[in-house]
């Protein structure tokens, strides 16, 4: 399955679950299909009438009456359908074939191309659509398809700039440089680069057009520039009921409620794609044993048997019991992402939560704070913070716990910082939703934050933008934001990614001194070993959703137990001559749909045999005890570690 149907068949599978979406679509359709089937559908002819039988009420003849000159309301009702679905579709036609290639033309040359286009389309705009619209058709003259022509125009002004400030945004991207870099031209960078990354919110756009195009035409009929006498039109048909509503106001109801159902319609689909499209992460809950099985899929029901040796402490201040995630699968059913980790993190320590890129080091940590994005499924036996059960807190208590007690550092700091404003505002809200601070006192905080931190000039650096700072400073900021309200727990998502060595080397002893200042714990994720052996006091290895090893930092570099270790320790550049390939490890790690129901490193071990591959394999204590492994040849492994010397030093920072 290719990315683009597998994409397809995740939104339709979103979409079936959105009942309320379905049952608005459902309406439109039944609208398109009236239009269809319209000479099937109405009894009679719309423009024909006997002035006889003219303001006759409903009856079995004439369902829904007839007006002052004899027609058959129901079958106007439903020509006027199609009347108004081609009217829109007339529009947004003209529309999206101006307005969506004027603006990827418009931002993405810029320059005087882009001043001309915009200023064209500000003086469009600056006019009232109506007015507008009315000016243009005295000078055309009046009919259905001139009026929604014009309408069209109008709409492709709005559709342009939207276009405009996507492509904007879009042609930033690394992908777009990629496509130059390898001499595509122009045009098949806007067609087959830009365009398909920003046709969802030009598909809502579009969508929402059509109710408004579909009013527009009913206003215009209504006034008389729009559908003439050789068309059915519900505007018309409300024009027709206005001038006999003495005698009859039934006659208003049937084109009043037809506009109003099936712009309602055209509304709430393009409101429920908008969701559909979006991307954001729902914050969700930790689930609760029993976990609940069959047609919910979620995952399997977790045990709450105490792990082994390594990865539990006395007394800890964070608590894990086989935790599990999973997502659903476009096909069907779920995938498990993370499986059965269990692991707890000291009071006052620093434990550094290590693997490659797909490991489920990140959702791991992220399921801890009831962040993993839905329709994403979190279980658990037990995640106690401090002696506290998080599992099942409702939203809003949950959210008591993030900034409060647990504080997070994202890997981005510049992305995870709002450009709109200013440092000081966002870690300041953070004292003022959490800690009630008044504006005052909260910004005495933040300067007391930075100044812990070791922003220089705090004071003048609170009105300063997230672009105004440096990659190490921007880390800072986010330190403060994490620790504005005391958190006992720090997660650091990698902190140090894409700093320069001796910036992070800034942060790292930024972070061993709020320690030592605060005493809190640090969940340190990162896949950089270096960083590990400098600062945490014990290391869990990550590999596939699993944990592979646990244990004392010094003791798993020197020896480790599981060869996923070894062949990470192997990787790491030293300061030694050597000869031949570096070494590495063979494969990537493997999508979770294809882990192996045995060991999930097997395929890419040099050590495996087949037992290996038998079937599930527990994390088991290491014969000395401290320690633990995933594998079942440990006791007879002799696997190689570091030594003292070299690029990774064992020794930690004081």
């Amino acid at each position: 399955m290719s990315a683009a149907q597998a994409a397809g068949a995740r939104f339709t599978a979103r979409l079936l679950r959105s009942r309320t979406t379905l049952f608005w679509a459902g309406i439109v359709g039944a609208v398109v299909l009236c239009a269809v089937l319209a000479p099937v559908i109405a009894p009679y002819d719309p423009l024909d009438g006997d002035v006889r039988e003219g303001l006759l009420g409903p009856s079995g003849d004439h369902w829904l009456g007839t007006d002052k000159l004899g027609r058959d309301v129901f079958s106007r009702i439903v020509y006027g359908a199609q009347v108004a679905l081609l009217a829109g579709a007339e529009a947004v036609g003209i529309a999206a074939a101006i307005g969506i290639p004027l603006g990827l033309l418009s931002g993405y040359a810029g320059g005087w191309t882009d001043r001309i286009l915009m200023r064209i389309v500000e003086g469009v705009m600056s006019v009232p659509f109506l007015v507008l619209a009315i000016a243009l058709i005295s000078v055309l003259g009046p009919g259905l398809w001139k009026s929604m022509a014009v309408v069209g125009v109008v709409f492709a002004m709005t559709l342009m700039r939207l276009t405009r400030g996507e492509t904007l945004a879009a042609r930033e991207e690394l992908y777009v440089d990629g496509a130059r870099v390898v001499g595509a031209g122009a045009p098949r960078i806007l067609f087959r680069h830009i365009l398909p990354n920003i046709t969802p919110p030009l598909i809502v756009q579009v969508t929402l057009m059509i109710a408004g195009a579909i009013i527009a035409e009913a206003t215009l009929s209504f006034l008389g520039l729009g559908a003439q006498a050789g068309h059915a039109s519900w505007g018309s048909m409300l024009a027709d009921a206005q001038e006999s509503i003495r005698q009859s106001f039934f006659l208003t109801l049937p084109p009043g409620i037809a506009i109003l159902v099936t712009v309602l319609a055209f509304n709430q689909v393009g409101d429920g794609v908008r969701d559909l499209f979006a991307r954001e992460a729902k914050a969700g809950t930790l689930g609760v044993n029993p976990v609940h099985r069959g047609g919910k899929g979620d995952a399997p029901a977790a045990t709450a048997a105490e792990p082994p040796a390594g990865t539990a402490v006395p007394d800890p201040l964070l608590s894990v019991r086989d935790l599990t995630v999973s997502f659903p699968q476009p096909a069907g059913g779920r995938v498990t992402v993370v499986q059965g980790v269990s692991l707890d993190v000291g009071k006052g320590e620093i434990l550094g939560l290590v693997g490659e890129s797909g490991s489920g080091k990140s959702v791991t940590a992220m399921s801890l704070l009831g962040l993993v994005p839905d329709p994403g499924r979190v279980a658990a036996a037990s995640v106690r913070l401090d002696g506290r059960e998080l599992t099942g807190l409702p939203f809003d208590e949950l959210r008591k716990v993030r900034g409060r007690e647990i504080g997070v550092v994202f890997q981005e700091p510049i992305a995870s910082l709002n450009p709109a404003y200013t440092v000081g505002d966002q870690v300041a809200e953070v004292l003022r939703e959490h800690a009630g601070l008044p504006r005052e006192r909260a910004r005495g905080r933040v300067i007391e934050l930075f100044e812990q931190v070791h922003i220089p000039n705090p004071a003048d650096r609170l009105g300063d933008y997230p672009h105004q700072f440096s990659g190490g400073m921007a880390q800072r900021v986010m330190i403060a934001m994490a620790l504005a309200c005391g958190p006992r727990l720090l997660v650091a998502d990698e902190p140090t990614t894409a700093l320069d060595v001796t910036v992070q080397g800034q942060v790292l002893d930024l972070l061993l001194e709020l320690r030592e200042q605060t005493g809190m714990s640090i969940l340190l994720i990162t896949h950089d070993l270096g960083v590990v052996a400098d600062v945490a006091d014990r290391v869990a290895v990550m590999y596939a959703g699993q944990l592979v090893e646990c244990g004392p930092t010094e003791e798993v570099f020197r020896k480790p137990a599981h060869p996923y270790t070894e062949g990470l320790l192997a990787s790491l550049p030293r300061n030694v001559r050597r000869t031949g390939r570096l070494p590495s490890i063979p494969g990537v790690v493997p999508a979770p749909d294809a882990w192996p129901a045995g060991c999930h490193f097997a395929d890419r071990c040099p050590h495996a045999r087949p037992e290996c591959t038998a079937g599930p394999i527990d994390l088991a204590a290491v014969a000395g005890g401290g320690r633990a492994t995933r594998c079942v040849r440990a006791g007879e492994l002799a696997l190689t570690g570091v030594g003292g010397t070299g690029a990774v030093q064992i020794a930690k920072k004081p």
